[in-house]
């Protein structure tokens, strides 16, 4: 019989990657794999504001996350950078802001490791409820802005020709990944979050046929990386928020084999 802590992991995880499916899909759509990475990164800038003002962690990296995504709305309009540049300005500064906040925090004891990388069998109940209440919150307004976000991915002159309001679905869209960072960091950790979003949805990529099926089997992946991962993570003993993300990738290989064997029973 499993013990509480990993039932718990378990139920977050699956919490986690019910959400990350969809939400990555729209990052593979629409090639922003780097802002994944630097809503990501800014999230230790959160986690030492938090220490440093005495808050809670969850509420800082997402209110620093939702800065620093509007941040980048207001550079890419009014400076003459490229996009990639100022994301990674962006997401070099943040980290390296907040790991030098914490180094001027000698009073405070700091699980650095735990934050980069996740402490997933460490999920309390709280954490089950603050994952799944954010997860389903998340969803239902993915649904509802899904048409016009999708509209505005494929293409942002006609989804304003019909009428919609591709603006507004983007700023939703980057408040929803500041959720998810926000509320998954505990799982895999500030660096891997975003291989939680990208490697399911590029996995299910293969094998669908429409958008939303598309989204339904990322979280199928998801899910299937997530108790795979804490599945290995417990048999050799393995940190656990990595071996989730070695899991995905697993299944993101092997989805290519079928492919890779016939192409040689061709030759």
């Amino acid at each position: 019989m499993l013990d509480d802590f990993f039932s718990r992991a378990i139920i977050g995880g699956i919490g986690v990657a019910l959400v990350a499916g969809p939400l990555g899909c729209f990052i593979v759509w629409r090639r922003l794999a780097y802002f994944g990475d630097t809503l990501s990164h800014s999230a230790l800038l959160g986690v030492a504001l938090a220490l440093l003002f005495e808050v809670n962690v969850t509420l800082a990296v997402f209110l620093v996350s939702v800065f620093v995504a509007f941040a980048l709305l207001l550079l890419q309009r009014q400076a003459t950078l490229s996009s990639d540049t100022l994301l990674g300005l962006l997401a070099h500064s943040a980290l390296a802001i907040g790991l030098v906040v914490l180094a001027f925090m000698t009073w405070v004891r700091v699980d650095l490791m735990g934050f980069l990388f996740g402490d997933i069998l460490a999920t309390t109940k709280i954490d089950l409820g603050l994952i799944w209440f954010g997860g389903i919150s998340v969803l239902g307004v993915l649904s509802i802005i899904w048409r016009e976000l999708f509209a505005a991915t494929v293409s942002l002159e006609v989804a304003t020709a019909e009428g919609m309001k591709p603006e507004r679905a983007n700023a939703i869209f980057m408040i929803l990944m500041a959720v998810v960072i926000a509320i998954s960091m505990k799982i895999v950790g500030v660096l891997l979050i975003t291989a939680l979003l990208i490697i399911p949805a590029a996995t299910a990529r293969s094998f669908s046929r429409s958008p939303e099926q598309m989204a339904i089997i990322a979280v199928v992946f998801g899910i299937t990386a997530v108790c795979f991962g804490l599945l290995g993570s417990l048999e050799w003993d393995t940190p656990a928020g990595p071996s989730i993300v070695v899991a995905a990738l697993g299944l993101f290989i092997s989805s290519f084999l079928p492919k890779v064997l016939s192409r040689k029973t061709k030759i």
